[in-house]
């Protein structure tokens, strides 16, 4: 899962179910979904329809971009998944869905969302730590909403349980126009978790 060298050409996006309080989070999605797309940059992304999954499915289509959902079958049968993408992959489990956009994106961005966004995002980070993939995380911050989770892991790196290079694998950033270039300038480190 390695990432080639050049431009990102897809980004899996980590998004929720659910729209969040307000409409903050929904202009949040639609903006990186117009971004993306106005990049000529692959949107891969859970597949759904509902909540901010499919707005920003709906604004990256909207706006002429290329949208690629993987969605698990159980899912497809409560007819949430999203009839309308570029591609749209049915899979077993949760586990071949992450699997798949993983493999298939070239850098991972965040939206705010639940237990599901915040597994999916751990996921990954966690397999960058491994040395499984050399891919960039980035996370869209929309009005401090991941701050406790930076606060967090600049604790777990004063409790000596996070190297301070894992932490700063994960870029933060308010504005999509903003963190999309900082992942694809973004290096991550040759720091594997064990090394001395």
């Amino acid at each position: 899962m390695a990432r080639a060298a050049g431009p990102i050409k897809a980004v899996c996006v980590f998004c929720g179910s659910s729209s969040g309080a307000g409409r903050r989070y929904v202009d949040a999605a639609t903006s990186l979904g117009e971004h993306l797309a106005r990049s000529g940059v692959q949107v891969i992304y859970g597949g759904a329809h509902v909540g901010t999954m499919g707005v920003l499915a709906d604004a990256a289509l909207a706006a002429g971009g290329e949208v690629v959902g993987v969605i698990p079958e159980g899912m497809v049968e409560r007819e949430i998944a999203h009839t309308g993408l570029t591609e749209l992959h049915v899979v077993a489990d949760m586990h071949e869905r992450k699997a798949l956009m993983a493999e298939r994106a070239d850098a991972f961005i965040a939206l705010p969302g639940g237990a599901g966004t915040l597994e999916e995002l751990f996921e990954v980070w966690t397999w960058a730590q491994l040395g499984l993939h050399a891919k960039p995380i980035g996370l869209l911050d929309i009005d401090g909403f991941y701050q406790p989770l930076r606060a967090m892991a600049d604790h777990m790196v004063d409790e000596g349980f996070l190297r301070a290079t894992h932490r700063d694998t994960l870029l933060f950033d308010t504005d999509p126009a903003r963190l999309f270039p900082r992942l694809a300038e973004h290096q991550l480190p040759q720091v594997g978790k064990w090394a001395g």
